[in-house]
């Protein structure tokens, strides 16, 4: 019986071309490109930019089968950085903060030319990290943003070749 339900496990993966045991799918796409996001944040943090580029590429090519191009591509991002905002939250008494939040948010253009049904314009990607208000920004910023950063990618990625 194990042997059985085996082979009809192999069959069924194997069966299903498109997507991966990632749960990717491609549509038959094979190449992909990303702009740099403009940066159009009230307050800008010059990494951000190269940050969020390096984390997107590094994400698409190591987990799809996707080449990376300069143009013509099957799949294309673009976007902007707008917004990236230190507030105080967790108000203590005396009105002191306990800790502090950075949240980015960005907003991305998906377009799929070998399927447009899964294309997006646009769409608003958050996230967002807290940190103890006894720390300065300047000494927790690069850790936080690569925590952003790499929640916000994986947001992108299902919505747009995971398609959840």
């Amino acid at each position: 019986m194990n042997k059985i339900l085996s082979v009809i496990f192999l069959f069924f993966i194997s069966g299903c071309g498109i997507y991966s045991f990632s749960g990717v799918n491609l549509d038959g796409a094979e190449t992909v490109y990303f702009k740099y996001f403009d940066n159009a944040a009230p307050v800008v943090n010059p990494n951000l930019t190269i940050v969020l580029y390096d984390e997107m590429y590094t994400r698409f090519v190591s987990q799809t089968a996707l080449n990376f191009v300069q143009r013509d591509a099957d799949i294309t991002f673009e976007g902007s950085i707008t917004s990236y905002d230190v507030k105080p939250i967790d108000i203590k008494a005396g009105e002191t903060a306990s800790y502090n939040r950075l949240t980015i948010t960005i907003k991305v253009t998906y377009k799929n030319f070998k399927n447009p049904k899964y294309n997006f314009e646009n769409k608003s990607f958050s996230y967002y990290a807290d940190y103890e208000s006894s720390k300065s920004i300047a000494d927790v910023e690069a850790e936080l943003i690569e925590i952003i950063t790499k929640k916000i990618i994986d947001d992108i990625f299902n919505a747009s070749v995971v398609n959840w």
